[in-house]
């Protein structure tokens, strides 16, 4: 756990206590700040003061007495409206911050990387990590992926923290310059939470604050929104900027054509590998998270060759297009971390024949974003809230049954695979939604899929087996690239 020196002695408010908002009330309060913690769910007031943290209603205490709030990236800042703990702080000039601003304050001799965008964040962070974990070097990964700040370990000057950083932690994050950042893409989500499509860009755009050479910004251009920033951050010239693309050249950047990924960044344009034989990184969107993990290595001083062979090792992470099994001829895969359509229909444009399991809590826009790719999709299942929702806009568009739930809609899709019997059949759970109707979280969710998928009978191969492995992983039937 980090020492968070900086804060000894003074009066710190911590509201919201899960996972990372109790990681920083232990933190603070091991570092002798004087903690006034408090959340609005009993059960989480209960487990912080098992674990020793002083509890205080921050709703009845005088807020002159605090200097700064600590708040869960999860309580609304600005918009819908702000949270009463968030307007009482303000009103009192108390600075408000997140988890990850301690961790800076803290750890200044590190190095930083930050990662964001709206999909592929978790991949590009974990693909980062491994990289640099792999070539040697002392790296702690985390943020919004996996371990909170504040349980990372302490690093010196020659460490380096890969952070996955949301939009939310962004804008509680003020005081970081990181070495190198990283954006990937911008889609519409959590529009509520930023006032709309404006105030979303303007979170993410955040990464890039106060950057100047040779901190490098290392920026998408698949997408019209972060290709006009990356045109902004040229045009500009306070740091070295880096374009990446999982389907085009980019001048002076890395890319892939073809599933060959390139390196331009010397002006060479330096083919390094072909990434169509790793299955952890499946189809264009993980192509342009691997042009990202690269130009990020490479940046941070890892050699090319290194980079290179720690790519070709990526086990890839779990709830991302995690390949689980093939059994009888039937590829299964979960995706349970897509919980939005443009997420969606990244998986769906990896494989031909799609037996496709949708649906959970809605979010807005619905499902218009994987409309290019719904000739892809063999049959849909339906299950949660959202089912009736999406049957009206996939009714005449692709087969459809209304199953309910995740283990009624694999059981169906498992029997109209098997009948249908389509080479490269692949069941994918999609949801294009958020699970908390009939799940804890997506991770509850994508555990359940597994566990029903590894009961199922039938003669079973190892996907990431030479025999086995998804023809998507390969290159062949994937996005239309690849020998035929």
């Amino acid at each position: 756990m980090i020492d968070v020196f900086p804060f000894a002695g003074y009066p710190v408010a911590v509201f919201g206590l899960g996972r990372s908002g109790l990681t920083a009330a232990k933190s603070l309060a091991g570092s002798e700040a004087e903690v006034a913690a408090w959340d609005d769910d009993a059960q989480a007031r209960e487990n912080a003061e098992d674990a020793g943290v002083p509890l205080v209603d921050l709703y009845q205490c005088d807020w002159n007495e605090h200097t700064t709030l600590v708040l869960s990236p999860g309580i609304p800042l600005h918009h819908p409206k702000p949270h009463e703990i968030v307007v009482k702080a303000a009103a009192a000039n108390v600075e408000i911050i997140g988890d990850v601003e301690l961790l800076v304050r803290a750890q200044r001799d590190a190095a930083f990387i930050g990662i964001t965008g709206t999909n592929g964040k978790s991949t590009t962070t974990a693909l980062i990590g491994h990289i640099m974990q792999v070539s040697g070097r002392d790296v702690e990964v985390g943020g919004n992926l996996g371990m909170p700040a504040l349980d990372l370990e302490p690093l010196g000057n020659e460490g380096t923290y890969v952070l996955e950083m949301s939009s939310y932690q962004l804008e509680l994050t003020r005081s970081v310059t990181f070495d190198v950042a990283v954006l990937l893409n911008i889609s519409p989500d959590h529009l509520d939470r930023h006032g709309g499509m404006d105030g979303y860009i303007a979170a993410k755009k955040l990464i890039f604050h106060r950057q100047t050479a040779p901190r490098t910004a290392i920026v998408g251009v698949d997408d019209e929104r972060c290709r006009a920033i990356y045109e902004d951050l040229k045009s500009a010239d306070d740091q070295v900027v880096i374009g990446i693309s999982g389907t085009a050249r980019v001048h002076g950047g890395v890319y892939v054509i073809d599933g060959v990924l390139i390196d331009d960044t010397e002006g060479q344009e330096t083919p390094v590998m072909d990434l169509r034989g790793i299955p952890s990184l499946p189809g264009r969107h993980n192509w342009q998270n691997a042009a990202a993990a690269f130009a990020a290595a490479k940046s941070g001083g890892v050699q090319p060759h290194a980079a290179m062979a720690c790519i070709q090792s990526y086990p890839g992470l779990v709830h991302r297009q995690e390949p689980v099994s093939i059994i009888d001829g039937i590829g299964y895969v979960n995706d349970s971390k897509a919980t939005n359509a443009d997420a969606a229909n990244r998986a769906l444009a990896c494989y031909d024949a799609v037996y496709w399991i949708v649906g959970g809590r809605p979010k807005d826009g619905g499902l218009k974003a994987v409309e290019p790719n719904l000739d892809r999709v063999r049959h849909a299942f339906l299950i949660g809230e959202a089912a009736m929702e999406f049957s009206q806009f996939l009714d005449g568009r692709v087969p459809m049954t209304l199953s309910g739930d995740l283990k009624a809609a694999l059981g169906d899709a498992r029997k109209l695979a098997k009948k249908d019997k389509v080479p490269g059949a692949v069941v994918l759970l999609s949801p294009a939604c958020a699970s908390f109707d009939q799940f804890d979280n997506f991770e509850a969710r994508g555990d359940a899929f597994r566990d029903m998928v590894e009961a199922l009978p039938g003669k079973t191969l190892d996907p990431f087996d030479e025999t086995g492995v998804f023809p998507s992983a390969m290159g062949i039937g994937n996005d239309g690239e690849g020998p035929p």
